[in-house]
């Protein structure tokens, strides 16, 4: 890319981003807010899905693919080398979502 000043702009809040990132309690709070928003987004997918009774299947699959490849993601051999900030954000997305789903199907079961 060209050296332009809207790269170096954007590289320049790129770096300021990554290092405000290192305090480890932004960077916990941030993990805790990714795993509320996992929790918050399956509530909302399993109400949504559970209420209109259109594409079921189709909506579970597609969470499951995802669920999986994130796992696929964070599991991986490469990913023990560095510990990126994103994908540990996505994997807590993920957990939350996952924890999500199971309590909404313990409340269906009682």
């Amino acid at each position: 890319m060209q050296n332009t000043r809207l790269n170096n702009l954007l590289d320049a809040i790129a770096i300021r981003l990554g290092q405000w990132f290192l305090n480890p309690w932004r960077r916990l709070s941030l993990l805790i807010i990714s795993f509320l928003f996992g929790f918050f987004l399956g509530n909302a997918v399993s109400t949504t899905a559970g209420q209109r009774a259109e594409l079921d299947i189709v909506v579970a699959g597609f969470l499951v693919v995802l669920t999986e490849v994130t796992s696929r993601i964070f599991y991986s051999q490469s990913f023990f080398v560095k510990r990126s900030l994103l994908i540990d954000s996505l994997n807590l997305l993920k957990v939350g979502f996952t924890y999500s789903l199971f309590l909404e199907a313990f409340k269906l079961g009682s």
